[in-house]
């Protein structure tokens, strides 16, 4: 008969010692920062004026000797 109340309170404190580690546990890191986001941002804005660069100076690009 005393079996039965000790395995009451063993499942008992196993239930809470399951929750009291799961309740401290630490908060993850996050995913990704704002600074990878601006410099994705930066580099695309780059690779745009490039391009636009070439758009609008093709025959600058094309001559070697001819540059102004």
């Amino acid at each position: 008969m005393a079996r039965i109340p000790f395995a009451l309170v063993a499942a008992a404190v196993l239930v809470f010692a399951v929750t009291a580690v799961a309740a401290q546990a630490p908060a993850p890191a996050p995913a990704s920062d704002g600074t990878s986001v601006d410099q994705g941002i930066a580099y695309l804005l780059m690779i745009v004026a490039l391009v636009l660069t070439y758009l609008i100076h093709p025959l600058d690009a094309l001559s070697p000797y001819k540059l102004f």
